[in-house]
């Protein structure tokens, strides 16, 4: 398959010197339900239920950097939460996390399990070949999966040829993961700095895409 270009822009730079970003890019066979991997996120909400408190989400450091980019963005991380916070925050209060469809699902869990924001993409929808990581603009928005239409100045967003289509907060429909998806881009985005657990984060999706999408487990590689 052809690479899709990552470009991390000077304004994100300047305001995380020290941000990393890991890439998937592979070819997936999408299903509705898959239980083997419910299971595996079923046990892990349990131990977060019995391990950790709100408290300790706002200090892990990747969800503590990801809030803290919002900020130094002009973002309220409290009003805009990145969906790894958001995500545990509903297994805490003992609520059930939505059910997608595998892909959706397995990023999901992967977010879950190592703190970082992910967005997960159907590439073909891409218009271009080239994503630029930037900052949402003044009266910028997009219409976010399954949330409306939502305000994405002052977010960390990635921009095909045509406009916005990820945030941390909430990705494109334009360009969002479906059952015919069979080119998955993925993004795993570390606002901590740590080269390793981005690239561990990489791993593990690869993994589970062979477990349960009928991959190889496709690309790895860092953007710059």
């Amino acid at each position: 398959m052809d690479d899709m270009k990552v470009i991390v822009s000077k304004e994100i730079e300047q305001a995380c010197p020290n941000f990393v970003v890991a890439v998937v890019e592979a070819t997936v066979k999408n299903s509705a339900y898959c239980e083997a991997l419910w299971e595996e996120i079923h046990d892990l909400c349990e131990k977060y239920r019995q391990s950790m408190t709100v408290e300790d989400i706002k200090q892990w450091a990747p969800i503590r950097e990801t809030r803290s980019m919002y900020r130094r963005c002009g973002k309220d991380p409290s009003r805009y939460r990145p969906a790894a916070e958001a995500l545990i925050r509903r297994t805490l209060q003992g609520k059930e996390l939505y059910q997608i469809d595998t892909l959706v699902d397995l990023i999901n869990l992967a977010s879950m399990r190592h703190g970082y924001s992910i967005g997960g993409f159907d590439a073909d929808k891409f218009v271009g070949d080239t994503l630029t990581l930037g900052i949402g603009r003044h009266d910028e928005s997009y219409e976010g999966i399954g949330r409306g239409m939502i305000n994405i100045e002052g977010l960390p967003v990635y921009r095909d040829a045509q406009g916005g289509v990820g945030t941390p907060t909430s990705d494109h429909e334009r360009t969002k993961i479906c059952l015919g998806t069979t080119h998955l881009l993925v993004l795993i985005n570390g606002y901590d700095g740590d080269e390793e657990g981005v690239l561990a984060t990489a791993r593990f999706i690869q993994e589970c895409l062979r477990r349960y999408c009928e991959s190889d487990g496709g690309d790895v590689w860092e953007a710059k």
